[in-house]
């Protein structure tokens, strides 16, 4: 398996692992409506486009034989990076993709001295938050999140560099 930074070439895939991760990890908490939307405007062209080139931002797809297995987002700002996403698709769940990712952003973020890296998952979402407990994340903040024509709490977990 290769990490690497993503590029306008893995687009369609990772919409791909998007539509697949979240028609799994929220169909219980979720309509597919919501999910489809979701994916159509948070992975179009012109947002994956932004998250790969704007400044501050760290875009990574997980390859193995050039089939993109999983990625994650990242933005940065003062001394804290917020990880925004970081899905797998769900035949490689448990096959340790998800922790190489969050291990080379860990490392990139301290390259550029970031101090906190804060996580946003739903609250719902018992995978998602079991997956930032083992790594070290604790609880911190509660929030919540619009999602089509629903309301979802979400929870923050944090963990220091």
């Amino acid at each position: 398996m290769k990490i690497r930074p993503a590029n306008e070439d893995d687009f369609e895939s990772v919409r791909d692992v998007a539509r697949r991760a979240w028609s799994d990890a929220y169909a219980e908490i979720m309509d597919g409506e919501s999910i489809d939307g979701t994916i159509a405007s948070w992975y179009s062209d012109d947002s994956l486009t932004d998250a790969v080139e704007r400044p501050g931002t760290i875009f990574l797809v997980a390859t193995r034989d050039d089939d993109v297995l999983g990625f994650c987002h990242a933005m940065c700002h003062e001394d804290e990076g917020d990880l925004l996403r970081l899905y797998v698709d769900p035949d490689h769940w448990g096959d340790g993709i998800g922790s190489a990712l969050y291990e080379r952003l860990r490392s990139d973020l301290r390259d550029i001295n970031m101090k906190r890296i804060r996580a946003m998952v739903l609250s719902e979402n018992t995978r998602g938050t079991g997956f930032y407990r083992r790594l070290g994340f604790e609880k911190s903040d509660e929030a919540t999140v619009e999602i089509g024509d629903g309301e979802y709490g979400e929870s923050v977990y944090t963990v220091a560099l």
